[in-house]
């Protein structure tokens, strides 16, 4: 602490590494209270809500205060602060929030970013907001940031004049013992197995580390039906999406108890200090959601955690007193595993931080300095979404709705929703609808920001809250009454249903899907998303009867497809009264082989759903070109019926793009011919209507045309179709891209050459079949001048007795070249 202390007098940045258990959240705030070393209120942001929650009631009680007196914490949809507050425990971006609202943070002494390894987007987004108002407006503003791992060289480009501090902290010894799951079984079993040997040895608390809150129930369901007999054993859960009162229990000491298992996430790890701890399991896994930029959907992956997570499980078994930790793994897959986890800001979706930095001001990543800077083509995906949703213009600079959408406190998709209900609300000509649709979109919101998962259909949550019914009953209420207030329209009783699947499509449009038919199958019923991206629902939902849906939440699973986790039916009629202007008419023609004729329609589009079509007689001639184009694409070259010569000129083009690299040749690579047939092929097709047509066409003059003139003039002269052999003979060259060009000629015809003959510039050498009178092969060489020196008196020895009427020169080199016999030489 002397230390600490007067590194915050000489510094206003200190970077404060501690282990775990050496009171970074609890001790250090008190005492930076206690000692009046900081001026104005201390901000302590904590990644965790749960966490947040429980620092804040310990601090209160070690000052001798109910909550909300010195210490207050604020969480989303709860606050307990006062005017008496001078340590805030803050979560989730509620820091960035108060940033926005106040740049100059009027009355903060100090920042406190805890457990800062766990790399939050919000922690990393805090810290670039803070550095900035440091530089600009609060030279005074004290930051501190904290971590049991915190790396010194990982800051040193960003906050260079930032004061290091280590403490070693108080622990104890903690024994690591590895069981790793037998091969060929699954590791949830094993885990039950260990607990169910180890637990009736043990007294005190054994903490259960898991991947996932639905592996803590399967775990929960096996240990309570196991254990329903003892009475000094109990099994707890703790997780974030758990009420209060049952996270507490797990949390706190129970004197009636011998032994006390607690179940749960990596919430567990750092912050909270859960009393009793003497014996740690650790499965060793944990879930890690990626955002996925090509289907726009998170990918939630079961994966081994790093090396850092592991030894913070290990230490929770020291804290109070010597422990043990059993590691459901091998000790060289601790040795393998990553030193620590990827930050959040290169692996989630940026559209949220995207409209934090527009409205803070900063146009574009570089504005800003970032201890780990986002993916370029994250932030891209990010701004195009804004864009999409109405939020940025053309050139990416805010909108007038921007601001708005901000002080929803929401994502920006269901931001944006809630203004374009709200604009519907306005139109005098939809009156009535807009309000039903602002109705919907509010309790939507509210039940989408704080999402408690009651089913995949979210009518069953709108119910359940019509009901007073729903887990989180007063908070919707507090958030409904909320939204209303900033939207200035008064609701009663619950929303119409017809309308919520419209509202969800403005927050949505990309997640509108479409049943596929014809694709349930005994477990799935299978969707394609307007993004073009498919996904799935299990058939057994009364969901999935519906033909259309908006999808609000899917989840990709290792190796499966994409899964919808939260949808609501939408009546496809009302949703092209209402949006007509999303919908777009196509026109499309495609060639049919089953009926040999091209097939024209109109399609009504949303996005990639083709919601409606019908026949079209009389197609564009652009309509026509485009699907003969296609057709060609997809069928691949044959359908042009090309001959011998069209195919040698392809071989040619390509080995000229190879040999003659100092020119620029267009790719001959078949693959890229189809993909640029609107280039080369799209001119010729004026009068073109049908596939006999096509194969009308002469494909070396369209080639020909491609390559260009000067092209082909390089081409003829360079890499010719024939050469002319000094019997006088105009022989075929055979090319084939990879190999040297090919030339079958009797062995009579290449008398007098002392070498091989080359192209290209001379640079390559003809691969020469040497034939024998009777045009059966005899030797195949590139290296004609070796070949009369050496194999050649063999080969001799052997025509010369087979074709006597033939010439079989001692010096084939210096004799002149022939097609014909002895005699017809002589004469």
């Amino acid at each position: 602490m002397p230390d600490l202390l007067e590194a915050l007098r000489q510094s206003n940045q200190v970077l404060l590494k501690a282990p775990t258990g050496a009171g970074k959240s609890t001790y250090l705030p008190k005492a930076l209270l206690e000692r009046g070393a900081v001026v104005g209120k201390i901000v302590l942001l904590e990644p965790r809500r749960l966490a947040a929650k429980n620092i804040a009631l310990f601090l209160a009680k070690q000052l001798g205060e109910p909550i909300g007196q010195r210490v207050g914490y604020r969480v989303r949809g709860e606050t307990k602060v006062s005017a008496d507050t001078v340590i805030e425990v803050v979560t989730e971006a509620i820091l960035t929030r108060m940033i926005q609202s106040d740049p100059e943070l009027s009355g903060i002494g100090m920042v406190i970013l805890d457990e800062f390894h766990e790399r939050s987007i919000h922690a990393d987004t805090a810290l670039a907001f803070c550095l900035e108002i440091q530089a600009a407006l609060r030279d005074d503003l004290a930051l501190l940031v904290m971590s049991a791992t915190l790396d010194e060289q990982s800051f040193t480009t960003l906050m260079p004049e930032a004061t290091f501090l280590q403490s070693q902290g108080k622990s104890y010894p903690v024994e690591l013992q590895y069981a790793p799951v037998p091969q060929s079984r699954y590791w949830l079993p094993h885990v039950i197995q260990t607990i169910q040997r180890v637990y009736t040895q043990h007294q005190g608390v054994i903490l259960v580390f898991l991947p996932s809150v639905s592996a803590i129930e399967r775990v929960f369901s096996e240990l309570s039906h196991d254990l329903s007999a003892p009475t000094d054993v109990s099994v707890c859960r703790l997780h974030g999406r758990l009420p209060f009162s049952q996270q507490q229990q797990a949390i706190k000491a129970d004197g009636n108890v011998k032994t006390k298992i607690v179940l749960t996430t990596n919430v567990a790890e750092t912050s909270l200090t859960i009393e009793g701890v003497t014996l740690v399991i650790d499965s060793g896994l944990e879930r890690e959601a990626s955002f996925n930029l090509n289907t726009g959907i998170t990918k939630l992956e079961e994966k081994w955690t790093n090396q850092s997570s592991a030894i913070q499980r290990a230490g929770r078994a020291g804290r109070l007193g010597p422990g043990q930790c059993i590691r459901l793994y091998s000790e060289t897959q601790f040795n393998q595993m990553a030193s620590n986890a990827v930050p959040e800001i290169l692996r989630s979706d940026l559209s949220a931080l995207a409209l934090e930095m527009k409205v803070w001001g900063a146009n574009e990543l570089c504005d800003l300095a970032w201890l780990t800077p986002p993916l370029a083509t994250h932030w891209a995906h990010a701004t195009a979404l804004l864009k999409e949703l109405g939020l940025l213009d053309g050139a990416h600079k805010p909108t007038e709705l921007l601001a708005t959408a901000h002080q929803f406190g929401s994502s920006p998709r269901i931001a944006s929703m809630l203004l374009s209900a709200q604009q519907v609300a306005k139109n005098p000509h939809h009156d009535q609808v807009g309000q039903k649709l602002l109705h919907g979109a509010i309790w939507l919101a509210a039940l989408l920001d704080e999402p408690v998962k009651q089913g995949v259909d979210i009518q069953s949550w709108v119910s359940l809250l019509a009901a007073n019914r729903h887990p989180k009953q007063a908070l919707m209420g507090k958030r409904i009454q909320q939204l209303s207030g900033l939207l200035r329209c008064t609701l009663n009783g619950e929303p119409d249903p017809a309308y919520l699947g419209i509202a969800l499509s403005f927050a949505f449009p990309d997640r509108v899907a479409k049943a596929r038919s014809g694709s349930t199958n005994n477990q799935w019923q299978n969707y394609q998303l307007a993004n073009g991206h498919g996904a799935q629902m299990r058939s057994d939902e009364k969901l999935a009867q519906q033909a259309y849906l908006v999808c609000a939440d899917l989840i990709t699973a290792t190796q499966s497809a994409s899964t919808i986790t939260a949808a609501m039916g939408v009546d496809i009629d009302l949703l092209q009264t209402l949006r007509a202007d999303h919908f777009e008419k196509k026109s499309l023609a495609k060639w049919s082989d089953e009926r040999g004729q091209l097939l024209a329609e109109t399609q009504l589009c949303w996005g990639k759903l083709v919601v409606s079509r019908r026949a079209n007689t009389s197609p564009d001639r652009q309509d026509i070109e485009q699907a003969l184009l296609q057709y060609v694409a997809s069928k691949g070259l044959k359908v042009l019926a090309p001959t011998e010569q069209d195919l040698q000129l392809i071989e040619r083009a390509r080995c000229a793009a190879q040999w003659l690299d100092e020119h620029t040749w267009p790719d001959f690579e078949p693959s890229s011919l189809l993909q640029s047939v609107d280039l080369w092929l799209a001119p010729y097709l004026a009068n073109i209507v049908n596939a006999k047509q096509l194969r009308s066409l002469s494909v070396s003059e369209l080639l020909q045309a491609y390559l260009g003139w000067e092209n082909m003039q390089l081409l003829n002269k360079q890499l010719p179709t024939h050469l002319t052999t000094a019997a006088g003979s105009r022989k075929r060259l055979t090319y084939q891209f990879g190999k040297s060009p090919f030339l079958a000629v009797k062995m009579q015809e290449m008398f007098g050459e002392c070498d091989s003959p080359s192209i290209a510039h001379g640079r390559i050498k003809v691969t020469l079949e040497l034939l024998s009178p009777a045009q059966r092969p005899l030797q195949v060489t590139q290296d004609l001048a070796g070949f009369w020196r050496g194999a050649y008196n063999e080969v001799k020895k052997e025509m010369r007795g087979r074709y006597p009427k033939h010439v079989w020169p001692d010096e084939p080199q210096h004799h002149q070249a022939t097609t014909k016999t002895k005699r017809q030489l002589n004469r």
